[in-house]
């Protein structure tokens, strides 16, 4: 299907020419196991597809190192490695004697660091390529089907949501998806409570894109600051949940020091609120951060390898996202309004920024210029700017 060419394709079928492991990361049902064996069937030579979630699969790892050593000529995928962290010393140890790129390709659904807690390092021997939940450019540019951003809005962007034909179809998938998260996928980790994870899980999504206050979360679930802390560092390490650091600049300005924490994609934030439609979404006091998420959601996914920051100062200057682009800084603010006005603290942000491009971010098809070195851009317009922008 054609909505599985996306944009980590070209990278990862570089990675597997030039490097013994390619790991692909990322949320679960975001597209992975989809995606590799689509590249897989564009390779030439056979491959092997093992499933650590099947029994069958992992039977036949009993003996781990017979059975892999007799592939050696296959290139062997690896679905949800994080199941069986062991297995990474014997891929170092076989890459290592079968001297050649496109041995391994593992999938994750957690992060890289994550995974190298528990597991022999394999630097210099792989690489990681992070795939998100669909990108708006990529639903954008499919004939087969017609998405609004209304609807991206509300499902988000993982495929079984997004591309359901009903809201209430969208919606059961994702409630499924969170119970499933909880309760199967997260007893991995050690020091782990279900219950009280999915209530910081909502609680996170009614203060979805505000600055995390540990204690005060931490009072409400009855437990300590450090679980709090833990949790929400367990929720961003499986790709839940983004935490944006403040922006620093040597201005001697007093500045929120606490991380602003997103979820990381807005249709488990309305499955968190039970928001069934745009309209009761429309109406909600969180649309404005939800608009926000999906700004975040899609520059992790362009610029994956650019740092992301907030700015805020304690008399409330405020900048949503300023990031850093190759050599540049652009100031992003978002405005879920057709007619986008900037505040008296974001110009103030600004003048403390000095940033190369400012963007005020919209929920509509095109933008215009607003002032010198001020633009009003739709989201996809967004991106294509940031890629061309020269000075």
């Amino acid at each position: 299907m054609k909505y599985i060419e996306r944009y980590l394709e070209i990278s990862v079928l570089r990675s597997l020419e030039n490097f013994p492991v390619t790991a692909v990361i990322g949320p679960r049902q975001c597209g992975k196991s989809t995606l590799v064996k689509y590249l897989a069937r564009k390779q030439e030579g056979e491959f092997l597809y093992l499933d650590l979630e099947r029994p069958s699969d992992l039977e036949k790892l009993r003996d781990a190192e017979w059975f892999l050593s007799e592939q050696s000529e296959k290139l062997i995928c690896i679905d949800e490695i994080q199941r069986r962290p062991a297995l990474f010393p014997l891929i170092r140890s076989l890459v290592d004697e079968w001297n050649r790129p496109g041995c391994f390709v593992v999938l994750g659904s957690a992060s890289h660091e994550l995974l190298e807690q528990s597991s022999e390092s394999l630097a210099g021997r792989i690489i990681y390529r992070t795939l998100t939940p669909f990108l708006w450019e990529e639903l954008k540019r499919q004939d087969s089907f017609d998405i609004e951003l209304t609807d991206y809005l509300l499902k988000g962007g993982f495929p079984r949501s997004v591309l359901a034909n009903h809201d209430e179809v969208s919606l059961e998938w994702r409630q499924s998806f969170i119970i499933t998260f909880l309760e199967r996928d997260m007893l991995q980790w050690v020091n782990f409570t279900p219950e009280t994870m999915r209530r910081l899980w909502q609680m996170l999504a009614h203060v979805n894109g505000q600055t995390v206050n540990y204690s005060t979360l931490a009072n409400s679930l009855g437990v300590s600051s450090n679980t709090v802390k833990s949790y929400i560092d367990l929720l961003g390490s499986t790709y839940m949940l983004y935490a944006i650091p403040p922006y620093f600049s040597n201005l001697g300005k007093r500045l929120v020091k606490a991380p602003k924490v997103y979820l990381s994609d807005s249709g488990i934030v309305t499955a968190l609120l039970n928001l069934r439609t745009f309209d009761e979404l429309y109406g909600h006091p969180g649309f404005g951060s939800l608009w926000e998420t999906v700004v975040l959601a899609n520059l992790k996914g362009h610029f994956p390898n650019s740092e992301i920051f907030f700015y805020r100062t304690s008399n409330k200057a405020e900048i949503d996202f300023v990031i850093k682009y190759k050599n540049f800084i652009f100031a992003i603010e978002c405005k879920a309004s057709h007619a986008p006005r900037l505040s008296k603290g974001n110009y103030n942000s600004l003048e403390d920024i000095q940033p190369d491009c400012t963007f005020v971010v919209i929920p509509d098809k095109k933008g215009w210029s607003m002032q010198k070195s001020i633009d009003v851009v739709s989201l996809e317009e967004l991106i294509n700017r940031i890629l061309a922008f020269k000075k």
